[in-house]
Order: C-alpha cells, then sequence, then structure tokens
C-alpha cells in the first residue's frame, strides 16, 4: 500500500509541475488611457426680462361727490374706464374747500406741488385764481370744438377773458314734496308755477292738519339756509346776498308765515340736509339742491313729486351754484391731467356724471342731448329750466372775507325770528345787512 502510495504521489506531482509550466507569463505594463472629465461652467446669457413700470399717479382733490355712494360711482364708473385705458392711477380725495385752499398755500409756498388737479366751488375760484394756484386753460377750452360751457358761470371760471376753472355739478334749487302732502294743496294750484305765498299757505294746511310741521330747512348753521332764502328773495327782486330791501322783507314774510303756523319739521335746528328727513318721511315739503331733490326723487318716483321752485313777482329765482376743474400751477404730471380734463368734460360723460350723482346739471350744452326719460333725467330737465328761465345767481363767496360768516348773519334771523313765530321787522333786517357788508373785502 505505501508503495502505491508513493508511486500516486510522485505522478501527481509531476503532473501539476507539468501545468504550471503551460500557463502563458503575465506582463504589467503603465498605459495611459484618455479620461473625459465633465465639469459645470456657468455661462452667462442675455434674456429680455418684461419688469413692470410704474403707472403714473394723477393726484385729484376735490370738494364734489363726497357722500359715499357719489364717490363709488365716480371710481368706478368714470375714474376707472380713463385709468385702464392710459395705465395710470389718479388718486382721488375728497376734500373740503378751505383744506384744499390751506394745502395749496403749502404747496405753493414750499415749491412742493404734489396736487395735480382741484375741483373748487364757485364761491372760492376767485381766490384760487388771484393767488395764482391754478393754470389758464384757455387754449384747451377753445381747441375743443364738441363742447361748449354754460355762460351762467363765466363770472366764476374766468378772469380777464381767460378761463381758469371747467365747471362742473351746476345746481340749482327745486321744489320736492312727499305725495302725503298733496291733499293739502290749496285749490287751483299748479306746482309747476306755484307761487311762494302759496307754498307758505300749503306749509300751514299740512301743519294743522297733521299735528305738526313738515317743511324741512337745513336748520344747523351754516348749511344751506342762505340759499332756500336767496332763492325766494330773488323772486321778490332782491339781490344776493340781500337780506333788507323791499324785495328781501317780502320774502322774509313769505317764512314768517311758515314760522307762525309751525310749519317747520320739529327737529328742524338739527338738521344739515334734507335727504334723510325726507327719506325717512319726517318731511313732506323741501325746496332745495337739484341733486339732493333727485337723490330723494329717485330713490322711489311713485312717493314723491318734483317742480321747478316757487315764483315770485320777478320769476323763479334760485341760487345757482357749480363747481370747477382747475390744474395746479407746477402740476408735476400736466399733460396727463389736461387729458383727465379733457374726458371729464366731454359731453356724454358729463351727463353719465351728471345722472351718477343724484342730478346735478351738466353745464356743457351739448351734454343735454344725452337725456332720457328716466327719473334722474326729469330732475335734471326741470334743474334746467330754472337755470335757463329763472332768476338765478352765483354765489359771491369771494368778495367777502368769510362766506361762512355771512351765512351765519341769515342763520341768525332765521333763528331767532322766524323760528320763533315772531315778526319780521325792518330794525332786524337792517342789523343783518349790517352784519353782511361788514364782510365786504
Amino acid at each position: 500500500m505505501n508503495k502505491k502510495f508513493t508511486v500516486l504521489f510522485a505522478l501527481l506531482l509531476v503532473a501539476s509541475m507539468v501545468l504550471v509550466a503551460c500557463q502563458p507569463e503575465v506582463v504589467t505594463k503603465e498605459v495611459e488611457v484618455p479620461v473625459e472629465v465633465v465639469k459645470e461652467v456657468e455661462i452667462p446669457v442675455e434674456v429680455e426680462v418684461e419688469v413692470p413700470v410704474a403707472s403714473k399717479t394723477l393726484v385729484f382733490s376735490s370738494r364734489l361727490f363726497s357722500p359715499p355712494q357719489e364717490q363709488e360711482f365716480f371710481i368706478t364708473e368714470i375714474i376707472k374706464p380713463f385709468e385702464d385705458e392710459h395705465g395710470v392711477t389718479v388718486n382721488f380725495q375728497i376734500i373740503d374747500d378751505q383744506t384744499l385752499l390751506d394745502r395749496a398755500d403749502i404747496q405753493q409756498s414750499t415749491d412742493h406741488v404734489t396736487t395735480d388737479i382741484v375741483v373748487a366751488h364757485n364761491s372760492r375760484m376767485a381766490e384760487w385764481i388771484d393767488a395764482g394756484w391754478v393754470e389758464d386753460l384757455t387754449d384747451h377750452v377753445e381747441s375743443w370744438d364738441d363742447r361748449h360751457f354754460s355762460e351762467a358761470f363765466v363770472q366764476n371760471t374766468n378772469k380777464d377773458d381767460k378761463q381758469y376753472f371747467l365747471p362742473v355739478g351746476a345746481d340749482v334749487y327745486l321744489l320736492l314734496a312727499n305725495n302725503k302732502a298733496l291733499p293739502y294743496l290749496p285749490e287751483g294750484v299748479d306746482l309747476d308755477s306755484i307761487t311762494w305765498e302759496e307754498y307758505a299757505d300749503w306749509a300751514v294746511a299740512v301743519a294743522e292738519g297733521e299735528g305738526e310741521g313738515k317743511v324741512c330747512i337745513t336748520g344747523i348753521p351754516s348749511k344751506s339756509w342762505v340759499y332756500m332764502f336767496g332763492g325766494t328773495a330773488l323772486s321778490f327782486g332782491a339781490g344776493f346776498p340781500d337780506a333788507n330791501s323791499a324785495g328781501a322783507m317780502d320774502a322774509w314774510k313769505v317764512w314768517e308765515t311758515i314760522g307762525k303756523g309751525n310749519g317747520f319739521v320739529p327737529t328742524v335746528l338739527n338738521v344739515d340736509s334734507c335727504v334723510d328727513p325726507m327719506m325717512r318721511e319726517e318731511s313732506w315739503l323741501t325746496v332745495f339742491h337739484n341733486a339732493r331733490a333727485g337723490q330723494v326723487f329717485a330713490s322711489n318716483e311713485t312717493e314723491f313729486t318734483l317742480a321747478p321752485a316757487p315764483t315770485g313777482p320777478t320769476g323763479t329765482g334760485s341760487i345757482a351754484g357749480v363747481s370747477g376743474y382747475a390744474i395746479m400751477k407746477d402740476s408735476a404730471n400736466y399733460d396727463l391731467a389736461v387729458s383727465f380734463l379733457e374726458y371729464l368734460t366731454r359731453p356724454e360723460i358729463q351727463v353719465k356724471l351728471a345722472k351718477g350723482t343724484g342730478g346735478f346739471i351738466p353745464p356743457v350744452q351739448e351734454a343735454i342731448d344725452y337725456l332720457g326719460d328716466e327719473a334722474i333725467d326729469e330732475v335734471i330737465n326741470k334743474a334746467v329750466l330754472v337755470l335757463e328761465n329763472g332768476v338765478v345767481s352765483g354765489v359771491p363767496g369771494g368778495d367777502y372775507e368769510d362766506w361762512g360768516a355771512v351765512k351765519a348773519c341769515f342763520d341768525d334771523v332765521f333763528a331767532d325770528t322766524i323760528l320763533t313765530g315772531a315778526d319780521v321787522t325792518q330794525d332786524r333786517l337792517d342789523e343783518a345787512q349790517t352784519c353782511i357788508d361788514d364782510l365786504l373785502k
């Protein structure tokens, strides 16, 4: 066994040696192989990117359209279409006349004008023009051959044959009655030609029948009483503001009749506008601002009757007010401001604006052609009749040191004489006239 094992082992050894001898020779060699290396490199590329450009902002400060519903209409229906068309923003602000003037004084004196367009009442236009704070718009107006402004307001908007203000939102006074008052109307009286004496008798009849007065006037001082009385006085041949002439005395006697007959609403001294008392039916009779009359009438035309203001020996008297657009001197956006005023004074825009804000009179003559037959159109048409055919006067506020103080001279006569049921005396009216005259510039 051992011999066989030895022979077998020897054979295996020899075989393995042969196999090893038959293997190829392994040679190690260094070889350079190219390797692609990827590296991120930032390469600048010009790309056009649309960057929003800030639009121009036109600062528009107005004493007109102060009621919230008027502001909303003016912004959404008048301003927005202009903004969309021109790619601009109109910053619309409501500011009273005195604050407008005070702000202009600061901006002009510091050479830092931030306001572009102002809207002032005609009683204050002279102050703007005399101070040199508004631009001469004559050349622009003359180039607009599709519109002509009413001549009724030239004395306020123009000076020395130059036009500084463009009139907007004209107003006169209209009679508005709740239909509940009609059964008390004196027999045979036509509302379209009612006289002031008939109006007074009607007011007393309503008070007697209802147990309380139903006539509304603005009893809070420095509101509209001066204009309500002024229209009556013009109907009797007085001037404005006129407190003690023979015509003025006749006018005071009309209101004396109403006062002695307890014809005023019990809350009259708290009334700053006749809109709410008429809407709530606390008041049934008033002669007031046509746009405010329109606001009430259009709310429910079946409940109210609208007519021109009452007449007197010289006709239908009314104070005719108006506001006006002007461009602030050294406006930073003059050309845009001119474009906006051109847009605002187009006849169709004038009517749209008038109808949307209660029934103001559009003072562009061509605008009347755009009126229709809605309730608000009736308001405007009646107001136009008064303006064109009545005995009207503007508001000469610029002739006085303080127009608010002039109002107080009339307010005091109402409070201490008319409302108390006392007789109106010449001495009391002479005192009121002295009060007025002392305020002349």
